[in-house]
């Protein structure tokens, strides 16, 4: 069979390529951004930072979630490949447009005239992200996660020499895009080059139909995604400023550590596992509440562990002048847990099509989530959304997430239950960071010190699941090609 009628990969193996693309990106980027912020100043970050914020708003929906079928489709994508072409280059095309026309009524809303320039330029990696959105969904359609750390590492290698060239040179937030802008491209031409099939566009009008009926309500749940991802920089921006939104930009970075290095690379395999099962309802069930402990097991204790060394980490890492991201970061960091597995359920509730109830939950998310961000950011400016987002998404949605899972099958039980041991690591884990604070050692000792504590609750409650991991490395319950079941196309397309 070619590489596009079933991967190559396996699930275990793909998952290890992703988060050591992650972990190589993530490091890179994230070490970069620690020396420009230094470098700029929480003023000229913040600029970044709301230029930033718009690409991310129209990435969000760019390309009318159609790309997401070619990892879902039963049968062969060559049938639909240059329709979601088609589609995603047009809808890119269209977007970015918008963003250059609208980029001054959006920058004087959020109080910073001098980011017009930067939100125009993010325009470009719009259109580009639109080229590859085939490509991309191919490749992980197949597994193929090597591939894809091949394009991600050449992108940092471009991208971190300019930004941090650029800044040394004072180039300002400049450095950060034209970066950014450089090494969009550099993806641009690899996932030409690597695509399972060759990049061509074209129009069935029949499958058209069907890709905007079944993208439309993801692209629609997308922007709400982002408008509830993204609130509380849009409201602290608009209401305290670039400076405060800058600070509290540095506190979600850090906090998106453990979703970067867990969540996305997950991300990148769990739609297919989840895809692969689709005609064994048990089956899916059953990877999903393990799956979900396994996150929870690394993400609970690794959690605490930053929330509790907020202002440690601050000091540590970005230097007194920003200990101000301390206070969003205690929240935040807690926050990160409920990301992670909310991201794992909107995930299996695509698959398990339930795309009205995602939409649902985002729409209560961003009711409940404004006038907290409003209130909060009035009350305790930074800190006070940090923990707003934190409080919301505790008490209105984590609930509504077990509900619409409990709808699809789900046992809330067996969810408690995988979730039980790790929830006291995380207590064990904060604990120590409480005590060690107490003592008042160095920041180098305190953050040492819990880290070794973490390192031990992770290595016994990672021996606890060890029929899970091995599970998860012998293909997570999914047809393989030495199956009988994957000599039809509609098993093995799933």
């Amino acid at each position: 069979m070619s590489e596009t009628q079933h991967g190559h990969g396996r699930p275990h193996t793909a998952l290890a390529w992703s988060i050591a693309n992650t972990a190589v990106t993530k490091l890179g980027t994230m070490v970069v951004g620690i020396l420009v912020a230094r470098l700029l100043g929480p003023e000229s970050y913040g600029t970044y930072a709301v230029a930033f914020l718009a690409l991310m708003a129209v990435l969000s929906f760019n390309e009318l979630g159609v790309s997401l079928a070619v990892v879902r489709w039963k049968d062969d994508p060559r049938e639909i490949a240059p329709t979601v072409t088609t589609i995603s280059v047009g809808a890119s095309l269209l977007i970015a447009a918008g963003m250059v026309i609208g980029a001054g009524p959006y920058v004087r809303a959020m109080g910073e005239p001098d980011a017009v320039a930067l939100v125009a330029l993010f325009s470009v990696p719009v259109v580009l992200s639109g080229i590859t959105a085939t490509p991309a969904a191919l490749l992980q359609r197949n597994l193929m996660q090597g591939k894809r750390m091949l394009i991600d590492q050449m992108a940092t290698l471009v991208a971190v020499p300019v930004m941090l060239g650029l800044a040394l040179a004072g180039a300002g937030p400049y450095s950060l895009v034209i970066g950014h802008l450089l090494g969009v491209a550099v993806t641009t031409v690899m996932f030409l080059r690597m695509s399972p099939l060759p990049w061509r566009m074209g129009l069935s009008r029949h499958h058209a139909v069907a890709l905007l009926r079944f993208g439309t309500p993801l692209a629609v749940t997308s922007i709400l995604v982002f408008a509830v991802g993204f609130a509380d920089q849009i409201v602290l921006g608009s209401m305290l400023g670039a400076t405060a939104l800058g600070f509290y930009v540095v506190a979600f970075n850090l906090s998106s550590w453990p979703v970067t290095m867990l969540s996305k690379p997950l991300r990148q395999v769990s739609p297919v596992i989840f895809s692969r099962l689709q005609r064994d309802p048990d089956g899916m069930r059953h990877a999903f509440s393990r799956l979900s402990a396994l996150v929870l097991t690394v993400t609970l204790p690794g959690c605490a562990a930053l929330a509790a060394l907020a202002p440690e980490v601050i000091r540590l890492v970005y230097g007194e002048a920003w200990q101000a991201a301390a206070a969003p970061l205690a929240w935040l960091g807690a926050l990160a847990v409920l990301r992670i597995s909310f991201e794992l359920a909107y995930d299996y509730l695509v698959i398990a099509g339930s795309t009205r109830s995602l939409m649902t939950i985002q729409i209560v998310w961003l009711i409940a989530l404004v006038p907290s961000l409003v209130a909060g950011a009035a009350w305790s400016g930074v800190g006070g959304v940090g923990l707003a987002t934190f409080v919301v998404g505790l008490v209105v949605i984590l609930p509504l997430h077990l509900f619409y899972l409990a709808r699809a099958g789900i046992g809330l039980g067996g969810l408690a239950a995988g979730a039980a041991l790790p929830a006291l690591g995380a207590v064990a884990v904060g604990a120590a960071a409480v005590v060690l604070r107490a003592a008042q050692p160095s920041v180098w000792v305190t953050c040492a010190a819990t880290g070794l504590v973490l390192a031990a609750v992770w290595a016994v409650l990672l021996r606890r699941r060890r029929d899970d991991i091995r599970w998860f490395r012998s293909g997570a319950g999914s047809p393989t090609p030495t199956e009988p079941s994957t000599t039809r196309s509609e098993d093995v397309h799933a």
